[in-house]
């Protein structure tokens, strides 16, 4: 809900992505990558062979003689090869030679029955443990250090320490034991859980890039220089603190896009300090002395400790027509390119793919701290004709998928635990257009489970994306003013369809003024959207929601959905001329005067009348024979066919109609 300058910041914090997408999105006249070197059909295919016991002085050529590393298939194979890869941990980035050929792809897949893993991590060994002469010696250039949290962790010996070369930026920094991430040592402690933090929330008396707290109890001085990261209401961003005292810290700039802090609704979190090493699962990075410090109650010895060290598993920049099938990823992901084409992404699982903890890298402006992590994060695909199908994937800061380029799709994947840190980030970034995005089943997101943006790209005719038959839940959980499909700003959508969706339990975070949370959200002037015959509860907007500040919400159509819906900004003159609201079932918000605005409304139900599902209580709104919803809809091809009776029914079902169903199919 914006007002009109706000709206303006909205549109405006999107052109960076836009300019992202412009600028993954340009598409070659030919498939980059293509097939050269040894060329052979497909009766001429080879196997080649790659395990950890191997070497790559064999051929390859037999499962007796494999391969040590991917590498060398992806050196080697040409159009209509098949990488088989044994169980293992392979700690590589793979960057194919050479790219398959229409009805001769490139094939990396797993061997039957095989549990294969790349992984980003690299093993860190060497850890002392710490002790009181190293607190004296930490305290020399951190005075801090000492009667801290962490002097008393290290006298209890819980913290150690090893030599680690990590880079100069902590925010890049992972760090994992026994494959589950730890945290940076931070105020207040988190928790282990990223999208079910322990907040703090700024207090009375904060204003402007002040946050005042009385639980901020480390003495004056001791937040200088800190990093911190604050959240309300639509933005998520960091920051460092310019000065601090007990009881208050000062921020180098007011959070952007709002421009200040706001008492009982941000959140907030400061780390950086060493001090705050004392809890379960943390770590702090020395960067410049290359030393890493742990809490573990036993020697990190006893575990693996890992740190990210690789961004990718496979680099497919240059490559088209290449499978990769059934491999596990951890702690990296995949990434195609913009002349990228007919890539496939089969029965993937995925963990830890991407990860940030600074949002805005330095600036102040609202648009790249929004959207940080929305073009690059995740299983990443650009190009055409690309697609991800059936995979399990989770944990990232940013997205579980981007979809960049056009014609890509992303069907029948499990996403969950990703955009941990609150951004447009979201279970599957939807760019470009002519996307494709079904039965995907997306939950626990820091803001949206999808997030449909829009653009074009050079040389190809743009065409309306479909985004149906998902099952979205718990959004909403880091960010507000979101949806479990989220839509922005300005855009004709060409006819773009969403539909057959359920849309359940968006998740706002406890203690704030909860608000804008739905279904569906066109959000700032969004045109030339079908949002059709789906099916939310427990959203505090409704199923679907439309503003129209900016633009205008105009030529949408809102046809059979179930659950209610709010409208903002359409009843001011030619504010959403063209729309037409049809044949829904639920409360409308806002519903007054609102064809002022040049909008139609027929055929919904009035919502004093009990639609008399069969079982809403167990989240079945399918019609029973008595419901006042039967035989009452405008007929609408595509949209309410199916029904048993005569003339359609009212809501996402059909009467006597089959019941369709969302998410995964697993």
């Amino acid at each position: 809900m914006l007002n009109r300058s706000q709206a303006r910041t909205r549109r405006g914090l999107l052109s960076a992505a836009t300019a992202a997408v412009a600028a993954l999105s340009v598409v070659a006249a030919a498939p980059a990558g293509s097939a050269h070197g040894h060329k052979h059909g497909a009766e001429g295919a080879r196997t080649y062979y790659v395990s950890p016991s191997g070497k790559d002085v064999f051929d390859g050529l037999s499962a007796a003689k494999p391969f040590q590393h991917l590498q060398k298939c992806a050196d080697v194979m040409v159009a209509g090869d098949t990488c088989e890869i044994m169980s293992g941990t392979y700690p590589e980035t793979v960057v194919p030679a050479h790219s398959g050929s229409s009805g001769l792809p490139i094939t990396y897949r797993a061997a039957p029955g095989a549990q294969v893993t790349i992984s980003g991590a690299s093993a860190l060994t060497g850890w002392t443990q710490v002790t009181g002469a190293d607190v004296t010696a930490i305290a020399a250039s951190d005075p801090y250090a000492t009667d801290s949290p962490f002097s008393a962790a290290v006298g209890a010996g819980h913290v150690w320490s090893t030599d680690a070369d990590l880079g100069g930026d902590p925010t890049t920094v992972q760090v994992f034991t026994d494959k589950a991430m730890d945290i940076e040592a931070q105020w207040p402690y988190p928790g282990l859980d990223l999208l079910n933090p322990a907040i703090e929330h700024a207090g009375a008396g904060s204003a402007d890039a002040t946050i005042a707290d009385p639980a901020l109890t480390r003495p004056a001085g001791y937040w200088n220089g800190a990093r911190a990261l604050t959240g309300y209401w639509y933005v998520s961003a960091t920051t460092t603190v310019a000065s601090s005292d007990t009881g208050s810290v000062t921020l180098s700039a007011a959070p952007p896009c709002v421009h200040k802090v706001v008492p009982t609704d941000t959140r907030y979190a400061l780390s950086g300090k060493i001090g705050e090493l004392a809890n379960p699962g943390e770590w702090f990075y020395d960067a410049a002395a290359h030393r890493l410090y742990v809490y573990s109650e036993d020697s990190p010895a006893q575990h693996t400790v890992e740190a990210k060290t690789r961004q990718l598993a496979f680099d497919l920049t240059n490559a088209s027509y290449t499978s990769v099938v059934g491999i596990g990823l951890f702690a990296s992901t995949i990434t195609t390119g913009a002349a990228s084409t007919h890539d496939t992404l089969d029965s993937l699982t995925g963990s830890y793919l991407s990860h940030y903890t600074d949002i805005t890298r330095g600036t102040t402006d609202c648009g790249s701290s929004v959207t940080r992590g929305v073009s690059d994060t995740g299983i990443v695909l650009n190009g055409t004709d690309n697609r991800i199908v059936g995979s399990d994937l989770s944990l990232s800061a940013g997205n579980g998928i981007a979809l960049a380029g056009q014609n890509n799709t992303a069907t029948d994947n499990i996403i969950h635990d990703v955009d941990y840190m609150g951004t447009y980030a979201a279970g599957i970034a939807v760019m470009g257009n002519s996307q494709t995005v079904m039965n995907n089943t997306i939950y626990r997101v820091g803001r949206s489970g999808i997030n449909l943006q829009w653009g074009t790209n050079a040389g190809l005719t743009p065409d309306k994306d479909r985004i149906a038959y998902n099952d979205i839940s718990q959004y909403a959980r880091l960010s507000l003013d979101t949806a479990g499909i989220y839509t922005c700003c300005g855009a004709d959508m060409m006819g773009t369809s969403v539909d057959h969706n359920l849309l359940h339990d968006g998740t706002p975070t406890p203690g704030v003024t909860a608000f804008a949370v739905a279904g569906v959200y066109a959000d700032n002037g969004q045109s030339n959207l079908v949002i059709a015959d789906n099916v939310g509860w427990n959203n505090i907007q409704g199923t679907v929601m439309l503003n129209g500040l900016g633009t205008g919400s105009h030529d949408n159509g809102v046809y059979n959905n179930t659950g209610g819906m709010t409208l903002f900004y359409v009843k001011g003159p030619d504010q959403s001329t063209g729309t037409k609201i049809y044949n829904n079932i639920g409360e409308i918000k806002g519903a007054d005067g609102a064809t002022a605005g040049g909008l139609v409304m027929s055929n919904n139900l009035d919502p004093t009348l009990d639609p008399l599902f069969v079982d809403a209580a167990h989240r079945d709104y399918r019609l029973t024979e008595a419901s006042p919803a039967r035989s009452q809809a405008i007929p609408l091809p595509g949209v309410n066919d199916g029904s048993t009776d005569a003339v359609p029914s009212l809501g996402a079902y059909q009467y006597g109609a089959p019941k369709w169903t969302a998410g995964a199919r697993r």
